[in-house]
């Protein structure tokens, strides 16, 4: 075999691995956006609490459209925790890589 079909198995040898790292990287990425989307999401919910608003309307309101149905929001005292999926193409990935985020704010009066 020449070195052209010697790079070629190896291409093909290597294909998975690299699909496989870039699909770690990219559900590693998408869990750092939730994070994020998780963090403003609490904060809004704190904020309409502290206003005397709903807080789980304004945290669902801050997130985008695809989140909404991966969300759940809690409140207890004057602290909003918001609890996100990552999007990913399999939903036990998506549940071990959940992430929370929380907010206080005091109560309008």
């Amino acid at each position: 075999m020449g070195e052209r079909g010697q790079a070629s198995v190896e291409l093909v040898a290597a294909l998975p691995a690299l699909l496989l790292a870039a699909t770690i990287a990219l559900q590693l990425l998408a869990a750092g956006y939730a994070m994020t989307l998780a963090d403003g999401a609490a904060e809004a919910g704190a904020l309409a609490l502290s206003s005397g608003g709903s807080a789980a309307e304004a945290a669902r309101g801050a997130l985008p459209g695809w989140a909404r149905d991966d969300v759940a929001v809690s409140v207890r005292g004057g602290t909003v925790t918001v609890r996100l999926r990552p999007p990913s193409p399999l939903r036990a990935v998506a549940d071990r890589l959940a992430v929370t985020s929380s907010a206080s704010a005091r109560r309008a009066r």
